[in-house]
């Protein structure tokens, strides 16, 4: 009886120790997965931050193009209206005129 009893209480303390060391293993995993997800994003950031070094001078150079071009369509737009203005300017003048007046 007295060797079952000890048989018991061995089996209890391995059967803790396998826990605490199944526990341990379990803290030390999540740590390493932490740790490593915090690398991954950083390297990923580190990545995306060289991209953006190296694509900012085509992409200007894209936004100065198409900037350029829609001042250039502007310009032609604003260069149109005057143009219809000075032809049509006094006949506009007269006919907004005439239709406040009522006439």
């Amino acid at each position: 009886m007295q060797d079952l009893i000890k048989q018991i209480v061995e089996m209890d303390r391995q059967a803790r120790e396998i826990t605490d060391a199944a526990q341990r293993e379990k803290v030390s995993s999540e740590k390493e997965v932490a740790g490593k997800r915090e690398q991954i994003r950083n390297d990923y950031l580190e990545r995306a931050r060289k991209r953006i070094v190296l694509n900012e001078p085509s992409e200007r150079a894209a936004a100065e193009t198409e900037w350029n071009e829609k001042k250039k369509k502007i310009v032609e737009l604003s260069s149109k209206l005057d143009d219809l203005y000075a032809k049509n300017g006094d006949t506009w003048v007269n006919a907004i005129v005439a239709r406040v007046l009522g006439e």
